[in-house]
């Protein structure tokens, strides 16, 4: 008996090579008894600080883990894998591994790509570190690499040809490696997330609640909300119906009109309506319209607000030099009269601006005399051409805000700069003022939250459109096959932090499978290029079906039709990993012996195998084999076509920085389509609907079947690959 001490916010290189040598030895000696406990710390409070700490029910503790991975290897006699004496031998060379895998721990490149190219060239037509089985040189090496950001960035940017190759192997024949991964990953959130029922603390000391809470969220219906905007629209949404039980307010910013359509406006109420988001009320900038320009008219008459001609270039270098407008000291008179022309949109009219006169210098360069209204003669969709003039969201936040009774204004941290700004206006205008709270919007790696260069991704064909399953946006996730309840408990775990984090993928996805995976129907599928024909001695001559649950663990979802026939296809990977005479399992019927393997006379294809001849054993014990593998009956049913498609992300970079440009992070391949037959039953299924294809995944379905076109489902991912 042992307990494992893991440091949930250490440098994961750091602290993966011991969790997987401790899982390893957990899952192969049944000597071994290892408690794995997960802290919610970067290090250990322990004397030496380390991520991880083995305690041994006897003994010293030992630290560090490179010291707990050589520990365990000396006490666990099963540890190795392969536990032949040759294993012996090889002793040295594992030992010189693990201690190789600290050169992998720094979290910088340049440290690191020396070791990853000694180990790439190491691994040249080699599948193992170490000889021909799989050992805890590769798990530990392995482990170094995936808790190693950097390290993991140049694995999925797959330069290095041969370490990718390995790194890919080694985690898709050992499954319960990622799976330890995960844990650890889930842990730290969860430790996060026992902070409240909600999954993060939401008491956050809003102001004056006992006068009653009024929140909103105000889209603007220029584009389609993305993730981004559902934890914005979710923890309004919260804070006014859950914690303080007052007024939700929609309020549309329709305050642009070249950008926004009312296609987008629709959009957006459909979508709150899908999260289970109800306002209370739905409003519009435009309703104000007149409201805000009496504002303006009344901020110029007291001296707060100029009209100024200075062209964009020049008054951009002017802000951020400190350089005061030419017309900042213009009589009131000239100002309302530059208003008047703006206005009627003519042409003296659409050369002029107003600008707030709050300063010309301040540090803070939102407040350096911001514009508050300017001309646009583009038809607006709910008022037509009434108005030539619209007040800039900046100027018309606050007002309403006020005018609409909002008591707590919750907003992203990327508005902090602008909170003065808000402030100003209010105290200046003489307006109830209001409470602001910001939070840390939510960034994904790998992922463009920008519906400016979203729209861009549409416009120039890259995706299909705003509901793209690779988009950000709700319709896009959805399509992918996120659930709603899934939706709603990943984001309101993130909580109203301040803390500013560029989240992974991994999480998302598979908070989603805990709500998907006990619902989905399970069905069979084979990948269409080179299927194997097997023949199945002692199996009836002629075709029939059974019912069998849609899913072994849940009855409520009825039965399906499984054929069951003397020919059956299977596939080719798992075709070629048959040995003469080995017995497998075929899942759903039973053990069968490999009697004949016929290979591709090719030369160039030598490896493919075009048959197999199987000897039925329903006698068999299937917890013997090692591999059971998924099969279709090629009589007694109809093989319905399948498209089976996965998706990459767009860009390939983790972060795109301020300088940079994304266009030069764009992906080249982002979709793959592979073709299969299903199981008959799968032509009963609708599109939206969310199944498993045994061994391969879970899917939605984007296209039902018609008889000549196949049924289109989408790889829904589960968190192991992140995307």
């Amino acid at each position: 008996m042992a307990t494992l001490h893991v440091a949930s916010k250490a440098n994961q290189a750091t602290s993966i090579p011991a969790l997987l040598v401790a899982t390893l030895a957990n899952n192969k000696d049944p000597n071994a008894s290892i408690t794995i406990d997960f802290q919610d710390v970067e290090t250990l409070q322990s004397g030496v600080k380390e991520a991880v700490e083995l305690v041994p029910k006897s003994g010293t503790s030992i630290h560090g883990s490179e010291n707990v991975v050589s520990y365990l290897a000396k006490i666990y006699s099963r540890l190795s894998v392969d536990p032949s004496p040759a294993q012996k031998e090889r002793e040295s060379q594992i030992n010189e591994w693990l201690g190789r895998t600290t050169s992998l721990y720094a979290v910088d490149f340049k440290s690191v790509e020396g070791p990853m190219q000694e180990l790439d060239a190491h691994l040249t037509l080699r599948s193992y570190l170490v000889g021909y089985t799989v050992t805890m040189a590769d798990f530990s090496t392995w482990g170094a690499i995936r808790g190693n950001r950097v390290a993991y960035a140049a694995i999925k940017k797959g330069s290095m040809i041969n370490l990718c190759r390995w790194f890919r192997f080694i985690e898709e024949t050992n499954p319960w490696v990622p799976a330890a991964v995960l844990s650890l990953n889930q842990a730290a959130h969860e430790k996060k997330a026992a902070k409240s029922k909600e999954g993060a603390s939401y008491d956050i000391a809003l102001l004056d609640t006992d006068k009653g809470v009024v929140t909103r969220f105000p889209p603007e219906p220029s584009g389609y909300l993305h993730i981004g905007h559902a934890k914005a629209a979710l923890l309004n949404d919260y804070f006014a119906h859950e914690a303080y039980k007052g007024t939700f307010i929609c309020r549309f910013d329709d305050t642009n009109p070249s950008k926004e359509k009312e296609e987008f406006q629709d959009a957006i109420v459909q979508d709150l309506a899908m999260m289970g988001i109800v306002p209370d009320k739905t409003s519009y900038s435009s309703d104000y319209f007149q409201d805000m320009y009496d504002y303006c008219l009344h901020i110029i008459k007291i001296g707060k607000a100029y009209a100024d001609d200075t062209e964009q270039m020049t008054m951009r270098d002017e802000r951020m030099n400190g350089v005061a407008s030419k017309r900042r000291d213009e009589s009131v008179e000239q100002n309302l009269a530059r208003l008047e022309e703006m206005k009627k949109g003519n042409e003296e009219g659409i050369k002029w601006c107003i600008r707030a006169r709050m300063s010309v210098d301040n540090p803070n360069k939102a407040m350096r005399d911001p514009v508050i209204y300017r001309c646009n003669l583009t038809p607006h969709h709910r008022t037509g051409s009434t108005w030539k003039i619209y007040p800039t969201y900046d100027f018309c936040v606050p007002i309403l805000d006020s005018l609409e009774g909002i008591t707590h204004a919750l907003r992203t941290i990327e508005y902090r700069d602008r909170n003065p700004q808000y402030e100003w206006f209010q105290e200046v205008l003489g307006i109830r003022k209001v409470h602001i709270w910001d939070f840390a919007r939510m960034n994904f790696v790998r992922t463009l939250l920008s519906k400016r260069k979203l729209t861009k991704f549409v416009d120039q064909g890259l995706v299909t459109g705003w509901d793209d399953p690779r988009f950000p946006t709700i319709r896009g996730i959805r399509r992918r096959g996120m659930t709603v309840g899934a939706l709603r408990e990943y984001i309101l775990k993130q909580g109203p932090s301040r803390n500013i984090v560029n989240l992974d993928w991994t999480l998302f996805w598979a908070t989603n499978k805990k709500y998907i995976d006990p619902v989905a129907p399970r069905h069979t599928a084979v990948t269409q290029a080179h299927a194997v024909t097997a023949t199945i001695k002692g199996a009836r001559t002629a075709a029939y079906t059974e019912d069998k649950p849609k899913h072994g663990k849940n009855p409520d979802l009825g039965t399906k039709k499984v054929a069951y026939a003397p020919t059956i296809l299977i596939e080719q990977e798992d075709a070629q990993s048959f040995a003469q005479d080995e017995e497998i399992t075929l899942m759903n019927w039973g053990n069968a012996i490999v009697r004949k393997i016929s290979h591709s006379i090719n030369p160039l294809s030598l490896s493919t195998v075009t048959g197999l001849e199987l000897d039925l054993n329903l006698t068999g014990d299937v917890k013997t084999t090692s591999k059971k593998v998924t099969w279709l009956a090629t009589e007694g049913q109809e093989l319905i076509p399948v498209e089976m498609v996965d998706f990459d992300f767009l860009i390939t970079k983790d972060k795109i920085e301020e300088d940079e440009n994304y266009e030069d992070f764009l992906t080249p391949e982002t979709e793959f389509r592979t073709k299969g037959w299903a199981d008959g039953n799968v032509a009963n299924l609708k599109a939206g609907d969310v199944i498993q294809f045994e061994r391969k995944g879970y899917f939605r379905v984007d296209k039902a079947f018609q008889h000549g076109e196949p049924v289109v489902l989408f790889a829904i991912p589960t968190g192991k690959g992140g995307r």
